[in-house]
C-alpha cells in the first residue's frame, strides 16, 4: 500500500474513531467523517463500501489484536489461569478501542465476536475441541462469564480479579479434563 492511500485510511479511521467515541454507529454519516478526516465522499468510497463495512473492519482488527496477544492459546484446558491471564492482559491493552467500537447497543457483538474468533483460532491448535460438547460449552461460559465479570468488576484491584477468574475458570475446565 502506497503512502498516500495509508494515510487516507488511517485519516478515516481516526474520523471515525472521534465521531464513534461521541455518538451511535447508526447516527455517523459519510459526509460528517469525510469532512472530518478532510477527504471527499468518493474517497471514502474508494476504501469502504458504507461506515458499517468501515465499523466492521475495525471491530474484526480489534479482536484479532486481541486473539494476537495471547501467547499461548494451545494451553486453554492445560493451564486455564495462564490463558485467562493472558486474554485478559490483551483486552485490557485493546480496551480503549473496544470500548469505542462496542460501545452502546453493539457491546454484545464484542463478545459474540471473540468467541467465535477465539474458538477459530483455537481449532487451529486442538481441532478435536471442535466435537467436544464440553470444551465448548467450558470456552464459551469462560469467555462470556470472564468478560462480564471483569466489566462487573473492573474498579476492584485488577490482578485480585483476574486471579479470581482464573480461578473459577480452573474449577470448570478441571471437571472436564
Amino acid at each position: 500500500m502506497d503512502m498516500r492511500t495509508e494515510r487516507t485510511r488511517k485519516n478515516i479511521i481516526n474520523a471515525f474513531l472521534q465521531l464513534r467515541s461521541k455518538k451511535p454507529l447508526e447516527k455517523i454519516t459519510v459526509k460528517e467523517l469525510s469532512a472530518l478526516a478532510e477527504i471527499n465522499k468518493a474517497t471514502f468510497y474508494l476504501h469502504y463500501h458504507d461506515i458499517y463495512e468501515l465499523a466492521e473492519t475495525l471491530e474484526n482488527e480489534v479482536v484479532q489484536a486481541t486473539l494476537h496477544g495471547i501467547e499461548h492459546p494451545e494451553l486453554i484446558f492445560q493451564d486455564t489461569r495462564l490463558f485467562v491471564r493472558e486474554l485478559t492482559e490483551s483486552f485490557i491493552a485493546n480496551e480503549r478501542l473496544i470500548k469505542i467500537l462496542f460501545e452502546g447497543n453493539r457491546s454484545i457483538c464484542f463478545i459474540t465476536l471473540l468467541e467465535k474468533k477465539l474458538k477459530q483460532f483455537l481449532l487451529q491448535f486442538k481441532p478435536e475441541y471442535n466435537e467436544s460438547l464440553e470444551k465448548n460449552i467450558a470456552l464459551t461460559y469462560m469467555v462470556y462469564g470472564g468478560y462480564y465479570a471483569y466489566m462487573k468488576y473492573n474498579e476492584y484491584d485488577t490482578k485480585a480479579v483476574f486471579d479470581l477468574i482464573g480461578k473459577f475458570s480452573d474449577a470448570i475446565v478441571s471437571d472436564y479434563e
